[in-house]
């Protein structure tokens, strides 16, 4: 269930992503990526994840230094498992990653997208 509180979170963080998200997101918006429509911030259930693709039910999260701590270890493992038994797929790649290697992550996310049946029937 969405709450107001939930909602206004997910719109902060929209105007104040991190410097790795700003990157990643030139790449996905505008179907810019394979021509598949992703949205950012996005909330589902108690969680907000940072990038959704909702026709292929792909989740990206953008890991910063501060997710090798232990209990956001914890907290990521239980948003995984929360999202998967959601019925979607969590690709997790780190900040640092997104610098050094952006090519390599725009191919990750395309080669997850396109492995990955459409979650929209057609009729």
């Amino acid at each position: 269930m969405k709450t107001d509180i939930q909602r206004d979170r997910a719109r902060s963080m929209r105007k104040s992503m991190p410097r790795a998200e700003v990157i990643l997101w030139s790449h996905l918006r505008q179907r810019n990526l394979g021509g598949f429509r992703f949205q950012r911030q996005i909330e589902i259930g108690p969680f907000i994840v940072d990038f959704l693709c909702r026709e292929r039910k792909l989740v990206i999260e953008v890991d910063g230094a501060t997710h090798n701590e232990p209990t956001e270890l914890v907290h990521d493992k239980k948003r995984t498992a929360f999202l998967i038994a959601q019925g979607y797929r969590v690709y997790r790649c780190a900040n640092e990653d997104i610098y050094r290697n952006l090519g390599g992550v725009l191919d990750s996310i395309l080669m997850q997208l396109e492995t990955l049946p459409s979650s929209f029937s057609k009729r």
